[in-house]
């Protein structure tokens, strides 16, 4: 049995050991690996039945000629050769043998060529079912012609079996300014967070366009977003952008609705608005210090849904040109977009009957699949309901677009980058309808580290690698162009997940997870090649413990690194690196959406904050965190005094130097000067605010993904002193540029 066990561990790609946070090996136990396998649907608890199944995937793998997808990358060049594994049975092995390779361009001519077995030594040889199988090699000279094509086997003119080709660049796109020695600066935004005269509550679509334009005219060279994945219209207060119900689709809730053409076009939606007793209640919602998801989206659906019915635009009868845009756009949209419109619409529709609907779980059993009869008869009877949460998307879809449209003209060198968040949530529309590409008993998380004992359960069901790969990846290479449409980079949250993830099995301490791996060569290679299509720069968030192979591959493959100032220190004394002596293929930043802000860090108020929610369980962890705390002021006030950067008013002496103006923007200074060709600002600093974003760790005990900045966009930009910082970044960067390594 454990000999079994290990051999299907072992072709599962799961992990017989790692370096863990404290840099010393641990081993996978084999408990963890059962548990594991478990999770994946194998019968490790039944030896004849687990041998069963060993065996039927066996078969199934040598009765296929051709695996499901090959993925070539390939450096610039005219052409390449190619290595293609095919498999046959010795009974099939005489005759004439042909490849074809059709490419993704149709009127382009295929390469075809013949395959002679006879004189060819197979590189392995099974025997299933009283018959040999063999396995050859065949080489290919192919041009260099990027793309997604079929490659055919055929034996005496009839098809033996297709298989994707997809031959992708070594590396991912760079913009020529940056790839010339460029250096920008940009925010990194909550866009909920946005406060403005004219939002309903929460930070919009229009509420960026806005901020674009201003910052743009600072010298800005991006505006970076959270993660703007779908979440839950009927269930707006799971508001965790990490947590999304579909990350190829948008969050409505950052929909403008008086930009949207129908509402202009709509008296009655109009009227409702410009109400004494609305605009009062928009007044409520806008004076709130957190967002009232809750408030907002009740507001904005009832709004929408009048402007949805008046216009009709998915009428057969309708043949306006705004109705055949909307009709392109749902038909493009295919099953992705129904999925996620039938499960807003159906979820809604629960929550009116009065039951906790919270997600598909929850749900009747009749309703549980996408694939069920009763939800496509559902969905038959409510086609006006799933008709109006497509036209949301296609609406947000128009909006982001536009945004898009004012970074580029006003000459943004990248523009928006926009957040890959890591997966979906368990109760997500995704895997309501495509659970067949999930391990759904699984969850994503982290082995123990320094301050996670027993490590973490992120509640986020992980892809399985398998199924990916016998999908030949049309699922990530669809989620990389969603993604990567309307923005020009792109960062992927926890980019070790393009090697491994670490899997936490059902019911389990994330202590009992496992790391399983992915085929990390092929990943990279898609994200290049759709990379270079949409002219989208990639940031792979590289924090935290990282495999060696992947220090290696990510820069390889010009994915930009993420270097937070807090974590760049000297492993010999503790000091903080010189920003002008990081790598300058990385966006640099100084704090992020799961930390404090600069006030927050300085003053301790994350520490205290920590305290009083229980994340730190003792005074004396606690008492250990300040003393560390105000080790850490000192040193960076002693970067800062050797860098000669440090205002004369400034305190050389942490026990009395507090968090002032001239040391938030010293700081900000000092990180422009450095030699990462991005670095990201957060605009909580420049307000000055000390409330975090998020705390890591907690859920209900703080509210996070909710807290707006302190002032409105307008007043931001009317600021003289804002104003002055970001052309004093402006500069630096340009200076640099100038010094460029």
């Amino acid at each position: 049995m454990t000999s079994l066990i290990q051999e299907l561990a072992t072709q599962k790609k799961i992990a017989e050991s790692y370096t863990d946070a404290w840099g010393k090996p641990a081993e996978i136990s084999e408990e963890s690996k059962k548990l594991v396998l478990k999770a994946m649907g194998y019968a490790v608890d039944d030896p004849d039945e687990l041998a069963k199944q060993v065996a039927s995937e066996e078969k199934l793998k040598w009765t296929t000629p051709l695996e499901p997808v090959y993925v070539e990358r390939i450096g610039e060049g005219v052409e390449a050769s190619i290595k293609i594994r095919f498999r046959v049975a010795k009974s099939k092995s005489e005759g004439k043998f042909k490849y074809r390779i059709q490419f993704e361009n149709a009127t382009r001519a295929p390469l075809e060529g013949e395959v002679t077995l006879y004189d060819k030594e197979p590189v392995e040889k099974k025997f299933i079912d009283g018959e040999h199988y063999f396995e050859y090699e065949l080489q290919i000279t192919v041009p260099a012609i990027l793309g997604y094509h079929t490659i055919e086997l055929i034996r005496n003119g009839d098809s033996l079996a297709k298989s994707s080709l997809i031959i992708a660049p070594m590396q991912c796109y760079k913009p020529d300014a940056i790839k010339n020695g460029k250096k920008i600066w940009g925010p990194s935004i909550q866009l909920y967070a946005l406060r403005s005269e004219n939002n309903w509550g929460v930070g919009d679509f229009g509420d960026l366009a806005n901020l674009i334009e201003h910052l743009s005219a600072w010298g800005a060279g991006f505006v970076g977003l959270n993660p703007i994945h779908a979440l839950y219209p009927a269930n707006p207060e799971s508001a965790s952008p990490y947590s999304p119900s579909s990350r190829r689709w948008l969050n409505v809730a950052y929909i403008n609705v008086e930009d949207v053409p129908e509402y202009i076009n709509c008296s009655e939606a109009r009227n409702i608005v410009a109400s004494d007793e609305f605009q009062n209640e928009l007044r409520a919602l806008r004076a709130k210090e957190y967002v009232d998801y809750t408030g907002v989206l009740k507001h904005k659906l009832r709004i929408l849904r009048i402007v949805f019915d008046k216009a009709g635009l998915h009428h057969k009868s309708n043949n306006t040109p705004r109705s055949k845009q909307f009709k392109v756009f749902f038909n493009e949209g295919g099953d992705s977009l129904q999925q996620i419109a039938i499960y807003d619409a159906l979820q809604q529709y629960l929550y009116n009957q009065g039951e906790n609907a919270w997600g598909w779980p929850a749900w009747e059993e009749k309703f549980r699949k996408y694939s069920n009869p009763e939800v496509m008869n559902w969905a038959h009877d409510h086609q006006d309901d799933v008709y109006f949460y497509a036209y949301l998307q296609f609406i947000a879809d128009e909006q982001l677009a536009k945004a898009d449209w004012a970074a580029k003209h006003t000459g943004m060198t990248l523009g928006i980058y926009r957040d890959l968040a890591v997966g979906v949530s368990e109760g997500s529309a995704e895997l309501w309808a495509n659970a067949e590409m999930y391990c759904p008993k699984a969850s994503v998380g982290c082995p123990p580290d320094v301050l996670g004992p027993n490590g973490q359960n992120w509640g986020l069901p992980p892809f399985d690698p398998n199924k990916l790969y016998a999908a030949a990846y049309k699922p990530i290479i669809d989620l990389y162009r969603s993604n990567m449409k309307w923005c020009g980079a792109l960062r992927i949250d926890h980019a070790m997940s393009l090697l491994r993830l670490w899997w936490v099995p059902p019911k389990e301490s994330a202590s009992k997870g496992a790391y399983i791996y992915y085929n990390v060569d092929d990943m990279l290679g898609i994200l290049a090649l759709e990379s270079v299509r949409h002219k989208c720069l990639v940031i792979g968030e590289d924090l935290g413990t990282a495999p060696e192979i992947m220090k290696k591959k990510l820069p390889e493959a010009g994915i930009y690194s993420y270097k937070i100032f807090f974590f760049e220190t000297s492993k010999t004394d503790g000091g903080y690196i010189s920003p002008k002596d990081y790598t300058a293929q990385a966006m640099s930043a100084l704090t992020t959406h799961d930390m404090p802000t600069l006030k927050g860090f300085w003053h301790c108020e994350d520490l205290k904050l920590g305290r009083r929610l229980g994340v730190y369980k003792t005074d004396e962890i606690m008492n250990k965190l300040m003393t560390d705390r105000l080790v850490a002021k000192q040193r960076i006030l002693d970067s800062l005094n050797g860098h000669g950067i440090l205002p004369q008013s400034v305190n050389r002496n942490a026990l009395y130097c507090g968090m002032s103006t001239e040391l938030n923007h010293c700081m900000q200074l000092h990180m422009c000067l450095g030699n990462c060709a991005i670095f990201s600002t957060q605009l909580e600093d420049w307000l000055e605010m000390d409330k975090p974003v998020n705390i890591p760790g907690t859920s209900t005990e703080y509210p996070n993904w909710r807290r707006k900045l302190s002032r409105n966009i307008n007043d931001i930009f009317s600021n003289p002193n804002l104003e002055a910082l970001a052309r004093r970044m402006t500069a630096a960067r340009e200076q640099a540029s100038g010094n460029r390594q």
